[in-house]
């Protein structure tokens, strides 16, 4: 058999349905995925704080409870910096609204920091966070730090996201705060039809200081 290379082989996979979602996929998608792979040695956008910030959050890599309600979530990535080495020493803290868009500002609540892995992976199971009244997209926090690179103050979004009314690449600034089509990522629908789970790739790249 004929050795595939791994774009003829996202190809296939949505050709033949392998790749689920919200909506039909293409040449396009197979494109942003590649595209999100080879911008690895390029810094990830920053994006806002956001109001919402609380030191210390536990460690763990669990943000919802058991019963929660909303779409579950697993978003996976790893750590590299601009010189494109993995970084297992970075510390990586998460926050976002539950499905409703309310963050929990007294506690601990879809909240997290967490250590890469040895490859610089890191695994998050959440759910998919709800629109509130002051933003426009759904959208997770990220405050990612590591020896000898600044600090990377992001945000993550949804290209299935109602607000960009499925042309992200178009309508990404939709959201006045989404200032770069890079942080929008595809969504792929796993699971049950009846009881989805939702899964993103959010690499991060760090800035060498």
């Amino acid at each position: 058999m004929p050795t595939l290379s791994r774009r003829d082989l996202l190809y296939k996979c949505a050709a033949t349905g392998v790749l689920l979602g919200a909506a039909p996929f293409g040449s396009s998608f197979v494109e942003a995925l590649l595209a999100a792979e080879q911008a690895a040695k390029a810094p990830t956008p920053k994006n806002e704080l956001g109001p919402f910030y609380r030191r210390g959050a536990p460690s763990r890599a669990t943000l919802s409870a058991p019963g929660d309600p909303g779409m579950p979530l697993i978003i996976a990535g790893a750590i590299y910096d601009t010189s494109g080495e993995i970084r297992p020493d970075a510390t990586l803290e998460i926050w976002q609204a539950d499905h409703l868009g309310h963050y929990d500002i007294e506690g601990y609540k879809y909240r997290a920091m967490m250590m890469p892995d040895g490859k610089g992976a890191y695994h998050v199971e959440t759910v998919m966070p709800g629109h509130y009244p002051d933003r426009v997209a759904q959208h997770v926090h990220y405050l990612a730090k590591a020896p000898g690179c600044k600090p990377l103050i992001t945000q993550l979004y949804f290209a299935t996201d109602p607000v960009f009314e499925g042309d992200p690449d178009r309508k990404f600034n939709a959201d006045p705060l989404v200032l770069s089509r890079e942080l929008v990522r595809p969504v792929l629908l796993t699971g049950d039809p009846g009881s989805p789970i939702a899964k993103v790739t959010f690499e991060l790249c760090l800035e060498r200081a």
